[in-house]
């Protein structure tokens, strides 16, 4: 149940921590909303970079929530039933979701991934793959939420202030350890014979975080122990379907069915299959299911391409974002209320209606463009 993607994890946790923490992440993030000025949909396509941002480097768990309390001032001053405060969350939580893709610790699905691709690509190669997929998705998603909300009309929005407070040295210190442990991430494999593998990598920021008192054993105890131990046992579960044939005897069967079938026919296929199973269950129980299975698939078929179908697979598991339930950001958004009315802003309507075009939106993004990154990284 201990692997270097466990380690990763953990890493990614204590980085997100310290950002919050010192008010890292809600520092940049209103520097750059106030930098958007008062058009809607400006203000809209910011909010919703900032969201995705946001999510690749404090999990895309915790960006929704930050993003949420740094747009109340603009949501206290649209009135309870304004489209644009419907557009901004929906926005926001599906960039989320979409940027839950864009890093290898965003969510725990790519360590999933990670864990079943062989060789392990590097960070360089995930963020060539992840970002064109994951802006072109927002920016899809953008024009849609423009048009099926016009969140236009007659909305005055108040501009939101940065903050005052000059940076400390505790936050520098911080900001360089971060940057520094990334750098190292995305060269990890140059890096092979000194570090051995991103998990040792990912230390670095726990021993100079916890070792320096700036973060204490409270934010340790807080951390989303619930998803290690749920990566843990995919993995433990991975390993017992693995080891007692029980993995090759199904991927077999499945083998013989797309046999014949081109390695894009696979793509499609095993992308809409995670699509739909990832919509109604949370994206890592998803992943933890079917990304072995795909491994398996790719690697039996008469060219194989395991790592091609799993990242396409694991792009896909983040973009399923059809209801309410499927994933973090959409549990979060669905939840926000109006404070001087007490109602909700936004209904499972609103999901569906949105939601499903927007996953099917980035659906389309990963087998066309997603594809062809692939092939060019060499998958």
């Amino acid at each position: 149940m201990w692997t270097p993607v466990i380690m990763l994890l953990l890493g990614g946790f204590t980085i997100a921590a310290a950002l919050s923490k010192y008010n890292i992440a809600k520092m940049m993030a209103t520097f750059v909303l106030s930098k958007a000025g008062t058009k809607p949909r400006t203000v809209l396509i910011t909010s919703m970079f900032v969201a995705m941002f946001a999510s690749m480097w404090i999990s895309n768990v915790a960006a929704p929530v930050l993003c949420f309390s740094i747009i109340q001032p603009i949501l206290r001053n649209l009135p309870s039933d304004s489209d644009m405060s419907k557009a901004l969350l929906l926005g926001i939580a599906l960039s989320s979701n979409m940027g839950g893709a864009a890093s290898p610790i965003a969510s725990p699905q790519n360590l999933i991934a990670l864990q079943n691709m062989s060789p392990q690509p590097g960070w360089g190669v995930w963020f060539f793959v992840a970002l064109p997929v994951c802006i072109i998705s927002i920016l899809l998603i953008w024009v849609l939420l423009l048009v099926t909300f016009k969140p236009g009309r007659n909305t005055t929005i108040v501009p939101i202030r940065p903050m005052k407070d000059k940076f400390t040295g505790i936050q520098w210190f911080i900001s360089i350890v971060t940057i520094a442990t990334i750098a190292l991430w995305c060269a990890s494999h140059q890096f092979e014979s000194v570090f051995g593998d991103m998990g040792v990598i990912a230390i670095i920021p726990i021993i100079l975080f916890f070792g320096t008192g700036i973060l204490t054993k409270e934010d340790f105890n807080n951390f989303l122990w619930t998803i290690i131990i749920l990566a843990a046992g995919g993995l433990a579960l991975g390993k017992a379907v693995n080891s007692s044939g029980l993995l090759h005897t199904i991927a077999g069967s499945i083998t013989e069915w797309v046999d014949g079938m081109s390695l894009y026919g696979v793509l499609v296929v095993f992308a809409a299959l995670i699509l739909v199973v990832a919509t109604f269950i949370s994206h890592t129980v998803a992943a933890l299911i079917v990304l072995p299975l795909v491994q398996q698939v790719g690697q039996g078929m008469s060219e194989p391409h395991p790592n091609l179908l799993v990242m396409g697979s694991v792009l896909m598991c983040s973009a399923a974002m059809g209801l309410p339930t499927s994933g973090f950001p959409n549990m979060t958004a669905i939840m926000m209320e109006d404070s001087q009315t007490g109602q909700r802003y936004l209904q499972v309507k609103h999901f569906i209606t949105r939601g499903v075009p927007s996953s099917l939106i980035a659906y389309v993004v990963v087998i066309t463009l997603g594809y062809g990154l692939m092939l060019a990284v060499g998958f």
